[in-house]
């Protein structure tokens, strides 16, 4: 899998362990930045991951801030992107199963990285299940206000 990931002033401890365990786990990474904890706006660094996931519809995004909470907040202003916040291995794996999430949101504030690695892993071994979850994506992403 490739994953397209980012995040904030918050987040860049985990960020940084999460590209690795990406990596060691044979998965491609791009990583979007910071790469110093300088305070910065997670909304820019949700927009570039966004942005590069809906040129690479085949990829996935992960973002990570304090909480999760702003970066899903703001990745989900996006048509198309389908950020869950995930807090736990079984959030992840019905985000991908029953959502066909595309984005992955996490809080370094919040998980810990033994977290984070179920978490990824739930991601990685889930995949959309379709069925009657594709009218509700469908209902989702025709939202439009």
């Amino acid at each position: 899998m490739k994953f397209y990931i980012a995040t904030d002033h918050a987040g860049l401890d985990l960020k940084d362990y999460t590209v690795e365990l990406l990596k060691d786990k044979g998965h491609e990474v791009v990583d979007l930045g910071p790469f110093c904890k300088d305070r910065v706006d997670y909304p820019d660094y949700a927009t570039k991951v966004c942005e590069a996931v809906l040129k690479d519809n085949s990829a996935f995004g992960i973002l990570i801030c304090g909480s999760g909470i702003g970066m899903s907040m703001a990745a989900n202003r996006y048509s198309n992107i389908r950020a869950a916040l995930c807090h736990d291995a079984y959030t992840a794996s019905v985000a991908r199963g029953h959502n066909d999430a595309n984005v992955l949101c996490f809080g370094e504030r919040i998980i810990g990285k033994g977290v984070a690695e179920s978490i990824i892993d739930a991601w990685i071994a889930g995949s959309f299940e379709g069925g009657r979850h594709e009218q509700r994506v469908a209902k989702i992403e025709a939202i439009n206000t």
